[in-house]
């Protein structure tokens, strides 16, 4: 019975049995997160201190998977609650849909287990009162079968209300967006796009080239149990396959740290070599500010800067455990920075929507409303402009997002660079001594534009703009 649930857009999944402080860990950190916290960092303080490998795993599943699909659990939710689901206490909400997901997606959760659980949540919660609907609630639930009652998968050639109820509900993503994305690239594309940001990411590494080799890494990770394959576009990165990278010698030696390969790719574009002045202006916590100073060597020069004290903390640890060299300043870059234009690279890794990176991070999905990217991009157009003050004359500026929409990618840059008259992109062709893997994701304008339906990686921007070599500096 329960095996015919699997249907549809909805991936096999399991989980422990006996699994009670997992349950707990994760209404905790879903609680968290719907009061604005930040899901990575509530997941580390509620799932690492668990001492049962197992448990710690299912919190990953059931927070994340829970957030992932937090449209179809309401929607099921909303089938058997005679009231409206915003009428419901957050406390009494929040374990609906954390006992809805393992009833639909953990095969190996017995019901009657998942039901109990959530019973003694909510109880454990100070809603005592709810409990009885709780488990009325969610036994009406586990004799659902969700490809029934959920939006079916249309045709291509399917009325736009019947693909957007799939794409928003059956594939729980939020309506606003998705029809941004039906607009502009079609139900197919959009399609395959919703899956993929469903799919739980893998672990993607990048070496630490101030330490060791690519080759050598992942030999001495396979020594211990942990197989890998070479990142399909990214030059310095390793996929994992199989085994747990941070319980070997190489984790505790720094020779490799956790970053997606499209993000990866933005180190490759800003193309520093040794010898250059580099200055990395949004850095923390400090991942590409190691591949930049790798690049450049100990000829070269490289400041990071960022605005909060606690995000220049994160910085130089990041550098400290890594072995990095940076002039660390805070910097407020809305403001300007107090240099000459003496940079031979200047990276903006601009603070953005990140609805480029919603299969890491489900929760952003839900986070972000329209209004948000025209505010972002105003912070994003003062950052550009304040960050050419500071290339030297033939330098580049590196403009970067881990969006997906237009505003604060294409719009931004085309609005700095009718502004600034000695800046140009550089085409595709000037960029051919680029890594061959970088330009294969390089669009036919030569700017850096990953798409998950292509590329199958997150949706990263950036772009590289050249400083007229003739123009004098002020």
């Amino acid at each position: 019975m329960r095996a015919s649930r699997r249907t549809g857009p909805f991936p096999a999944r399991s989980g422990s049995t006996v699994a009670t402080h997992a349950r707990r860990a994760a209404y905790d950190i879903l609680r968290s997160v719907l009061r604005g916290d930040d899901l990575p960092a509530v997941l580390t303080q509620y799932r690492d201190v668990l001492p049962d490998p197992r448990d710690r795993a299912l919190v990953t599943d059931l927070t994340t998977g829970t957030l992932r699909w937090q449209a179809a659990l309401d929607h099921l939710l909303a089938l058997v609650i005679d009231r409206p689901l915003a009428r419901l206490d957050r406390e009494v909400h929040t374990v609906l849909r954390l006992g809805a997901y393992q009833l639909v997606f953990l095969d190996r959760v017995p019901p009657s287990a998942a039901v109990h659980e959530s019973v003694t949540l909510v109880r454990r919660a100070g809603k005592s009162s709810a409990a009885g609907f709780v488990n009325a609630v969610l036994r009406k639930v586990a004799v659902i079968e969700p490809s029934v009652v959920l939006p079916a998968v249309p045709s291509v050639s399917s009325d736009r209300e019947a693909q957007l109820a799939y794409l928003s509900i059956t594939c729980s993503h939020p309506r606003w967006l998705v029809e941004r994305w039906l607009e502009r690239d079609g139900f197919t594309a959009t399609l395959d796009w919703v899956r993929f940001n469903n799919l739980a990411p893998p672990l993607t590494l990048r070496v630490n080239r101030l330490r060791t080799t690519l080759a050598t890494l992942a030999e001495r990770l396979a020594e211990h149990g942990v197989r890998t394959t070479p990142t399909r576009f990214a030059l310095e990165g390793l996929t994992v396959v199989e085994g747990n990278p941070y319980r070997t010698p190489a984790a505790q030696k720094g020779l490799f740290l956790a970053q997606d390969e499209a993000s990866q790719l933005v180190t490759e574009l800003v193309d520093a070599h040794p010898g250059h002045w580099v200055l990395d202006t949004c850095a923390a916590p400090g991942v590409k500010t190691t591949a930049l100073s790798a690049a450049i060597g100990t000829s070269g020069q490289l400041v990071a800067g960022d605005l909060r004290p606690a995000r220049l903390r994160l910085l130089r640890s990041t550098l400290d455990s890594l072995g990095g060299a940076a002039s660390i300043v805070q910097l407020d870059l809305k403001r300007g920075v107090p240099c000459q234009p003496v940079f031979d690279r200047v990276l903006v890794d601009a603070p953005c929507s990140g609805l480029g990176t919603i299969r890491r991070d489900p929760d952003i999905r839900w986070r972000r409303k329209p209004a948000d990217l025209t505010q972002l991009s105003k912070k994003q157009h003062a950052m550009l402009r304040q960050a050419a003050r500071v290339v030297r004359p033939g330098g580049r500026l590196i403009y970067a997002t881990c969006s997906s929409e237009p505003e604060e990618n294409h719009a931004v840059v085309r609005a700095f660079l009718n502004d600034h008259a000695m800046f140009r992109a550089l085409s595709r062709e000037e960029q051919h001594t680029l890594p061959v893997g970088l330009l294969r994701v390089l669009d036919h304008d030569g700017w850096l534009v990953t798409k998950p339906a292509r590329h199958g990686l997150e949706a990263f921007f950036a772009v590289a703009l050249e400083r007229d070599p003739q123009t004098r500096s002020s």
